[in-house]
């Protein structure tokens, strides 16, 4: 009988239960599309970094992303972290951002990821043309399709210019896009040096190393060595470079801030609609709930219906507003910054869906309250 009242109730204005959807959809939909945004950021900031065949990571002091990798490291540090006890592999890796230069003139930023693939610590994934041993072949290069129009080239054999050395796509990636809209640009680490000016005289310096440790050790004890060896250096876990990166691009940018603050205004603004719908459909219908109470039902009879009809409307605009929200997921799949959409996330939309109209609903259960049932007589 509760649900059938609240049904009713909130029917019989077509209008009025109109607003109250398209307030909780307009919620939905831009919390959706914050979070999913937040979540694909984070996604594209922290994915290299997760690809990687890797315990540990050595950077020069203070790093601050993967992309900003700082100062250089030198072989001389390499040599003495291989030689930590626990240490199984110590592969050096070249990440930095460069100039290209378009074919048709103009030129660009890309970040050019240098690493040997046969080292185990990482090669490009998503390879949907070409192979690593292309890339290996000379002034070869791997670069992501969907940034092929920003590059000024067509596809594989076409040729460019990074920083002072020339280069040819011979391998295609798909859905590797760069937070920062600075392509990634795959090649061997060798090449990567020589076309960043890495070797010669400064000798062969890298951006990083990605440390294997070897089964059974302490990963602290040996964390621990290297921070005592490598004088200047940081010695990070995966997880904790993968959160200074995060920390980097999303909060000293204000781009985090940015997305977590359009989805709390998007919460606030739910739940003002909802509560203003609820509160005049409660007062219109004062008058049926004295005479309930006047019938001898509960207090608490009623504040169910109230909250029925809250719980219905979340669920009616949950999935009207996740619909939207799942349309314009798939559309954003091509876009330089994709959305995310995780059960997780869905799951906890929903719940918030539900948090928001019951919150709603305290207005109206307060104004229900002071209903004196002595009132329906006097009509």
């Amino acid at each position: 009988m509760i649900l059938t009242l609240a049904f009713r109730n909130l029917f019989h204005d077509r209008i009025r239960l109109a607003v109250t959807l398209v307030g909780i959809l307009f919620s939905i939909v831009l919390v959706a599309v914050q979070l999913g945004l937040y979540l694909g950021s984070s996604r594209m900031i922290t994915n290299m970094i997760e690809k990687t065949n890797s315990d540990l990571w050595i950077t020069t002091f203070g790093a601050k992303s993967f992309e900003e990798g700082g100062l250089l490291l030198t072989p001389g540090q390499r040599h003495q972290a291989l030689a930590t006890p626990g240490v199984k592999a110590v592969i050096p890796m070249v990440s930095a951002f460069a100039e290209w230069r378009k074919p048709g003139g103009g030129s660009t930023r890309v970040t050019v990821v240098g690493i040997d693939a046969e080292d185990g610590g990482l090669e490009p994934w998503n390879l949907v043309e070409g192979t690593w041993n292309d890339i290996r072949a000379p002034d070869a290069i791997a670069v992501d399709v969907s940034y092929l129009k920003d590059l000024g080239i067509e596809g594989i054999g076409s040729t460019a210019q990074i920083a002072i050395g020339r280069v040819r796509v011979r391998a295609l990636t798909e859905g590797i896009r760069s937070f920062t809209q600075s392509p990634y640009v795959f090649t061997t680490l060798q090449r990567a040096r020589n076309l960043l000016n890495l070797d010669g005289e400064k000798g062969d310096k890298s951006t990083f190393f990605l440390v294997q440790i070897e089964p059974g050790a302490n990963l602290e004890t040996v964390r621990a060595a290297l921070q005592e060896r490598l004088e200047g250096t940081d010695v990070l876990t995966k997880a904790e470079f993968r959160d200074r990166s995060l920390g980097q691009w999303l909060f000293k940018t204000g781009a985090g801030i940015a997305l977590i603050g359009g989805a709390l205004l998007g919460i606030l603004v739910g739940t003002v609609i909802v509560a203003q719908t609820l509160y005049s459909s409660t007062k219109d219908h004062i008058n049926e709930f004295a005479t309930l109470r006047a019938l001898g039902s509960s207090a608490s009879y009623i504040h169910k219906v109230i909250l029925a009809q809250a719980g219905l409307s979340a669920v009616i605009g949950y999935g009207l507003g996740m619909t939207i929200a799942l349309a314009i997921l798939y559309l954003s799949r091509n876009s330089p910054l994709p959305l995310v959409m995780t059960p997780g996330l869905a799951f906890s939309l929903f719940a918030l869906t539900l948090f928001m109209c019951a919150i709603s609903a305290v207005s109206a259960i307060i104004k229900v309250t002071k209903i004196d049932p002595a009132t329906v007589f006097s009509r």
